[in-house]
């Protein structure tokens, strides 16, 4: 069967393609995988044990190091794992050894708006319905040890408030004098919920636990999922889910995990979750999908156990950061290459004229509704001005020590002088640029940006750190916001000041990174705020700690740990054919 974009629905192209993808054994053991390293989940996909396979393949060479982010996008996204997976395809096309991770979606976003991030037309990562739903079930861990920990939580305070020391110590425990006020942790769902940002719990007496204020979080932003995401073993993994701090005590001393002796059981639903889960590109390439944290409110990378993987069993690795490189890069630059030691030998911009446009002055762009005539006819103005937006991203990535490749992730809308307009900007600025089509021709439309790509890997480059862990947490707010997202500088609520300043006191929390809570909207705190805003102040207005996570995450502007479901979610066109049992609508 022919597979058109032109014609054919993401979905559609995707079973189609499934028809004929390689099983899982054959594509693990082309990976140069070994029978008892893979732990298969049907006939698929499957997840690899990491610490069989890296422990024999840790000597072996280092392959490349390839990073995939983006300009500042609009609401519906510029393709960027569209691109991550063009760029898989196209590097397979010219016979090179090739490997991906990207992160695993969430179900918020999947059955919103944006849908899944399997990529799209013929750069797609299959199979996508588990892929897109359930995949090998890391999510729904992350989520029930979280609200593990919250269970353990909201039952001590309970007992703690109902009974006495000696009932207490005779059931081996000691009084912990939870400040209730001090909480640090919601619950978790994988959805949008606005409606449980914010409740009550506890009431109708004491049985039903301690009457407090409460609330859900989306799980994407649990500090579990950065922690599975930065873990480097199981050991590590086991040992930073203890040090996560739940809430304080009314001295105002950490009660972690571990006090609450809720960190073991909590490791026990994560001990599979550890191992990166093994598909495949459509034209047969393997793709780790390992993590999904957010980039604007955590993280914003797969795993470091799918990258070590990667390198060692590819000669080229494709990783990918999420929105665009204020954020998503600036956090693999700083946080995950310092943890994973690991150094990037490329590094990809995903640009859309679409976007540009958008920078330049465009109309609004709102997801779910249709795009203004602009946006679909030749707008040279608006494009040469948003490439501010572009220039700023360029220049992040620079500051770092590696020449960018700007992509132009072509839509069939745009126009030769658009596109010229974006090559030249970029190539007079200091990058690589090139054009891919490969959502409408797959590898074969992405050679130009593979070329670009090897030619990028050749390259020396001075990549080096833009902070140095000695210097305050403060100091480290500073340059981000002013290197990176050009800030005159940085303001402090009262509560964030008095945070920032008993933080920087402590020894031990001045060892963390800093991980920025962010808008992916703007390179401002504004999400309203396009191009490339100028003379404007970083307001942090709350200084959240992820101790097991090893990062401290300043607030800035008004970011939701829960995003809510719009009123066109993609929910309404997801169904079963009940004949064949095939889930259809997913994009």
């Amino acid at each position: 069967m022919k597979l058109d974009p032109a014609v054919m629905k993401d979905w559609q192209i995707a079973e189609a393609a499934e028809a004929n993808m390689k099983s899982v054994e054959r594509l693990a053991g082309e990976l140069g995988l070994h029978e008892d390293e893979i732990i298969p989940y049907g006939h698929r996909l499957a997840k690899v044990d990491f610490h069989k396979a890296f422990g024999r393949t840790r000597n072996f060479p280092t392959g490349k190091y390839i990073d995939v982010t983006a300009i500042t996008p609009t609401p519906l996204g510029e393709g960027k794992t569209t691109t991550t997976i063009g760029l898989i395809e196209g590097l397979g096309r010219m016979d090179k050894r090739v490997t991906g991770a990207i992160r695993q979606p969430s179900g918020g976003p999947t059955f919103n708006i944006k849908g899944s991030a399997a990529g799209g037309g013929l750069a797609q990562c299959i199979p996508l319905v588990p892929f897109s739903i359930r995949l090998t079930g890391d999510m729904d861990c992350i989520g029930n040890a979280h609200n593990l920990a919250m269970v353990a939580l909201t039952s001590r305070l309970q007992h703690e408030n109902n009974y006495d020391d000696e009932f207490l110590a005779k059931r081996g425990l000691r009084r912990l004098d939870i400040d209730p006020e001090r909480v640090q942790m919601r619950w978790v769902m994988d959805f949008c919920a606005q409606a449980l940002r914010d409740i009550r719990i506890g009431r109708g007496g004491k049985m039903n636990g301690y009457e407090m204020d409460s609330g859900f979080n989306i799980t994407a932003s649990s500090e579990l999922m950065a922690i599975l995401a930065v873990a480097r073993n199981a050991e590590d993994l086991r040992a930073r889910v203890s040090r996560m701090v739940v809430a304080y005590d009314k001295k105002g001393n950490e009660v972690t995990t571990a006090d609450l002796d809720v960190a073991g059981a909590m490791s026990a639903w994560l001990v599979e979750a550890i191992h990166p889960n093994l598909l495949q590109t459509i034209a047969g390439q393997p793709v780790f999908v390992h993590a999904g944290p957010f980039a604007n409110i955590a993280i914003g990378q797969s795993s470091i156990v799918a990258d070590l993987l990667g390198t060692k069993l590819s000669a080229y690795h494709v990783t990918e950061s999420g929105f665009g490189a204020d954020i998503g890069f600036e956090k693999f630059w700083n946080l995950k290459c310092r943890m994973s030691g690991l150094r990037p030998n490329a590094v990809v911009i995903v640009a859309t004229i679409r976007a540009l446009k958008m920078h330049g002055g465009g109309p609004k762009v709102r997801a779910g509704m249709p795009l203004a005539a602009e946006y679909t006819s030749e707008q040279l103005e608006l494009v040469e001005k948003g490439c501010e937006n572009l220039v700023a991203h360029i220049e992040t990535v620079k500051r770092s020590g590696v020449r960018p490749v700007v992509c132009v992730n072509k839509f069939s809308t745009d126009t030769k002088a658009e596109i010229e307009i974006v090559r030249r900007v970029a190539e007079q600025n200091g990058a690589f640029a090139a054009v891919s089509e490969h959502w409408l021709k797959g590898g074969a439309g992405a050679r130009e940006l593979a070329e670009a790509v090897l030619a990028a890997c050749e390259e020396e480059n001075g990549f080096d750190y833009l902070y140095d862990l000695d210097g305050t947490l403060r100091e480290q707010i500073e340059v981000i916001a002013t290197e990176v997202y050009g800030a005159d500088g940085v303001t402090y609520t009262p509560e964030a000041a008095a945070k920032a300043k008993a933080l920087e006191a402590d020894p031990e929390m001045n060892k963390l990174g800093t991980c920025m809570v962010k808008t992916h909207l703007s390179l401002s705190h504004d999400p309203e705020l396009k191009g490339r805003p100028r003379g404007w102040k970083l307001p942090i207005s709350d200084i959240l700690v992820y101790k097991g996570a090893g990062v401290i995450a300043p607030v800035a502007g008004q970011i939701k740990l829960m995003p809510g479901t719009g009123s066109n979610p993609a929910f309404r066109r997801i169904d079963v054919d009940i004949r064949s049992g095939r889930v259809q609508g997913l994009f």
